[in-house]
């Protein structure tokens, strides 16, 4: 996250080098924050716990500090389904493993349901960007969340599995025909809780392969890294489009976080 601030930094045409960027955070183990102008860049760890927690205090620190008019996108990895490995998929609907457009949630135990749609006009914002960087596809398609990296996501090779790898692909090619393109553990929390405080929220992630292919990233480092600089660029050229700003010369030099 500290490199994506920078990587920001530079973008948004900041005065220094962005080196002295400190983490906001730095007192709490929880996750980390930088800020580069009006850009606040935050880590979360993997899953619905790890991301919920960030976003409550985040949403609480928005409030406090009396912000307008944010926007919250998450970026990272997934796995594809039935798309090219370093495609970018822009979320419209967050889906939960039975391809259902909801977040289940036990609160005093009762299992409360919340919407996990996300603002379509922002996806279309994002996809207009993403005409600036023809070197890689970007589309718009549903997000399956699962809770689970192995058994959850139809894996054969985790510790444990309980199907064949006939069952997995029947179940994976249902879920692409029901408009999922890609397979991570974070967004309909992140929609729901979002959608609930009126925030504008887009997921927008890259896929290291696609599923229904098999389970292993063969792809080298260097590929790999250059995959996860995509999503960072789609949005790095939002932003610069939200401010009025043109792309900085030169840069050519892209970060991983």
């Amino acid at each position: 996250m500290r490199a994506f601030a920078q990587f920001m930094h530079k973008e948004l045409g900041l005065a220094g080098d962005g080196e002295d960027l400190a983490d906001i955070c730095a007192g709490t183990d929880r996750y980390a924050m930088y800020r580069a102008g009006p850009v606040l860049s935050i880590s979360h760890s993997m899953g619905i716990p790890s991301i919920s927690i960030m976003l409550h205090e985040l949403i609480k620190l928005l409030h406090h500090a009396k912000c307008r008019d944010v926007t919250i996108i998450r970026i990272g990895t997934s796995g594809g389904l039935g798309i090219e490995p370093g495609t970018v998929v822009i979320t419209d609907t967050a889906v939960d493993s039975s391809f259902k457009p909801r977040f289940e949630q036990v609160v005093l135990e009762d299992v409360v349901v919340r919407s996990t749609e996300l603002d379509k006009d922002l996806a279309k914002e994002l996809l207009a960007c993403s005409k600036e960087i023809p070197e890689f596809l970007t589309l718009i398609g549903h997000t399956m969340c699962t809770y689970d990296f192995y058994e959850g996501q139809g894996r054969l090779d985790g510790a444990l599995c309980s199907f064949s790898s006939e069952k997995k692909l029947e179940y994976l090619k249902r879920a692409y025909n029901a408009g999922v393109r890609n397979i991570e553990m974070e967004s309909t929390a992140f929609a729901a809780l979002c959608g609930l405080c009126g925030l504008k929220a887009a997921v927008v992630c890259v896929a290291l392969l696609d599923r229904l292919e098999g389970d292993q990233i063969r792809a080298p480092h260097e590929v790999l890294w250059e995959y996860q600089q995509r999503p960072q660029r789609l949005i790095a050229a939002f932003i610069r489009k939200q401010l009025g700003l043109r792309p900085p010369a030169g840069n050519t030099l892209f970060f991983t976080n």
